[in-house]
């Protein structure tokens, strides 16, 4: 950090007095950047400079500044032959400032700065970006609410409070950020990353050299920026560091988590925006590289995003409620209960939203403590608060704390689009609530249904489901139990969009209020499709393809056993059938190509099973194969 630089021009002062005085002031800062999030959660980034600005301050403020639809991600939407999107400023949050240190303003001897200003964009006089969506999504959670308040007066009585004392509903969030360290071009071989993590040998451990350092500056570079962060600590992946003959750590390959303070939905959401790009940017000048995927390394423990939300009461009086937070001796109050059931009842189309990449459904399996069934826990008993890590949802209480009462889904990943998942799961909870309130449910009716046995009747939940486990649901329940009792969990990105055409019904949940459309779902539907066929082939085929040649022979002939015979026949057959074709027969690679060509997407999802089962069985034959050889010729 640098003395005297400014790094949040705060939503009071976004007036154009206030601008051109704070910009004229520092005179460091010299370019500006609207930023708006398409559908697939690219931010867009330009270099206006800040003449510009302030020349016309007042189109960049109450008019719409223009950009081509080929740049962001909007498919059905922004097409060729009408591309124009215009970018509106967003003037009720943040703005932040952000530095190039590796640029000095030769005027001021500080870094050159860009004021990025979030924004919305529009196509054809409609807003079409995720943080609109966000955005109406929480106003129309907040109008609905307040309906039924004033409808139903008597589900605030346990509360103490009437419609005439509540002055606004916030809508909290906040979300925890792990990721993976390491220095550049080193590789950490898959045994040793796992045998560390089964052992708990890094989880929580003191950071060193480098990492140290960039951990200590990425926390102060936060909380100069008005995050307010809470904790940054080594999570369960890595290895420990070797030091080269200068003293220096080398081989660094670690897993970090980073917390922060919740804000409102929309702030959350930039708050985090920001925090990847300090994070990024602070390791990057320390020599290290970050990824932010959600399963780097297969076998080894992924990289999760658990994202925390809530409800409260702002009272005219200046007192706030916890609406999650119950007066009764129960887990929940009836509004925490109605909301839980209200995304467990529709979490089957709200997982395209949180999980849209193959990376993100790599992570999604038992084993890594990264929830595959839609279920929740809220505890033993109300004495003793649940903190159950097999479960998809969450609630996270602190008996001295109500105002603390929030639910953590465990299930988004660092590149989930967190406008767009925080904005169906707000969806969701005002359709459960919908429900209760209107129906006179109290918290033992709620309750009940909530920890209804799969074949019981109900009238909010489905009949044939469980919703609750306070049991480990990986080590208390086989697999077939799961999937009969919490749903069968999507296998790749392709099943997940599928729900779409499955569930009509709770899709129509996304859609109330108008926050969503039947042309904005599909948009959403075709970018994620394009992605997930374009990984497939440029990504992760590549990838495997290099793997499948670096599995070679290595036993001399004259002093092979025949088991070493035997398992690198097995391996060689197994790479060709993945990988190489012959005249009469296609290999896995191939037909994945051609079932992509014709557009078969069913075809490609169960070949794309096929193939990480095939890669997995090569990978784990070449292991033994490789453990049994003494001589390698």
């Amino acid at each position: 950090m640098v003395k005297d630089l400014l790094y949040v021009i705060p939503k009071e002062k976004h007036s154009e007095e206030d601008l051109k005085k704070i910009l004229t002031c520092h005179p460091e800062i010299k370019f500006v950047s609207l930023i708006g999030i398409d559908l697939s959660g690219n931010d867009t980034d330009e270099k206006i400079p800040v003449k510009v600005f302030l020349e016309d301050i007042d189109t960049f403020l109450k008019g719409a500044v223009q950009t081509d639809g080929s740049s962001v991600v909007l498919p059905g939407i922004a097409s060729l032959n009408n591309a124009k999107v215009d970018m509106l400023a967003d003037k009720d949050v943040n703005w932040f400032v952000e530095y190039n240190y590796e640029h000095l303003d030769l005027e001021t001897n500080k870094p050159v700065g860009t004021l990025r200003i979030p924004c919305f964009l529009y196509h054809d006089n409609k807003a079409v970006d995720s943080r609109h969506i966000l955005k109406h999504s929480i106003e129309y959670f907040k109008s609905t609410l307040l309906d039924l308040f004033e409808k139903y007066p008597e589900s605030l009585s346990s509360f103490g409070v009437k419609f005439e004392d509540i002055e606004d509903v916030v809508a909290t969030c906040a979300t925890e950020l792990e990721f993976w360290v390491k220095t550049p071009n080193d590789k950490a071989h898959v045994e040793e990353l796992s045998t560390s993590q089964v052992l708990q040998e890094q989880y929580w451990t003191r950071t060193k050299g480098a990492v140290r350092t960039s951990l200590e500056q990425t926390l102060l570079m936060m909380d100069a920026y008005g995050l307010e962060p809470e904790m940054g600590h080594k999570e369960v992946g890595g290895v420990k560091a070797k030091i080269d003959e200068s003293g220096k750590f080398t081989h660094i390959m670690e897993q970090l988590e980073i917390d922060w303070k919740y804000s409102t939905g929309v702030q959350a959401a930039d708050n985090e925006l920001l925090a990847r790009s300090i994070i990024k940017e602070t390791f990057r000048r320390n020599g290290l590289d970050v990824t932010f995927l959600a399963k780097p390394i297969d076998g080894v423990a992924g990289s999760g995003e658990h994202t925390h939300f809530g409800i409260a009461l702002k009272l005219k009086n200046g007192k706030r409620i916890n609406l999650f937070s119950t007066t009764q001796n129960h887990f929940l109050s009836t509004f925490g209960y109605a909301s839980i059931m209200g995304i467990l009842k529709n979490y089957e189309v709200i997982n395209p939203f949180v999980s849209s990449t193959n990376d993100s459904l790599r992570r999604l399996k038992p084993g890594f403590e990264a929830p595959v069934c839609i279920v929740t826990s809220i505890g033993h008993s109300v004495e003793i608060p649940s903190r159950n890590r097999t479960i998809l949802i969450g609630v996270i209480r602190d008996l001295q704390s109500p105002l603390a009462t929030r639910f953590e889904l465990r299930a988004p990943n660092p590149h989930t689009n967190t406008y767009l998942a925080v904005a169906v799961l707000y969806l969701a909870m005002i359709d459960g609530i919908k429900y209760a309130v209107t129906n006179g449910k109290t918290e033992d009716d709620l309750l009940a249904e909530l920890s209804k046995k799969p074949e019981a009747d109900a009238d909010y939940l489905e009949k044939g489901r469980a919703y609750r486990s306070e049991e480990d649901v990986f080590e208390d329940f086989t697999e077939e139990e799961r999937e009969k009792f919490f749903g069968k969990a999507p296998a790749t990105v392709y099943e997940n969009l599928k729900a779409f055409d499955m569930y009509p019904e709770k899709k129509n949940v996304l859609i109330q209020g108008n926050v969503l459309d039947e042309k904005l779902i599909n948009s959403f539907r075709l970018a994620v499709t394009k992605r997930w066929l374009i990984e497939i082939t440029n990504r992760i085929m590549s990838n495997y393809s290099d793997e499948i040649r670096s599995c070679k022979m290595l036993h001399s002939i004259d002093k092979a056993l025949d088991l070493d015979v035997a398992n690198w026949m097995k391996i060689n057959e197994l790479r060709h059938y993945i990988m190489k074709d012959t005249y009469s027969k296609k290999s896995l690679f191939a037909r994945i190509k051609i079932a992509i060509e014709a557009e078969h997407y069913d075809e490609v999802s169960n070949l794309q099973i096929e193939l990480d089962e095939k890669i997995k069985e090569l990978r784990d034959l070449y292991s033994l194969y490789k453990k049994n050889l003494i001589d390698i010729g």
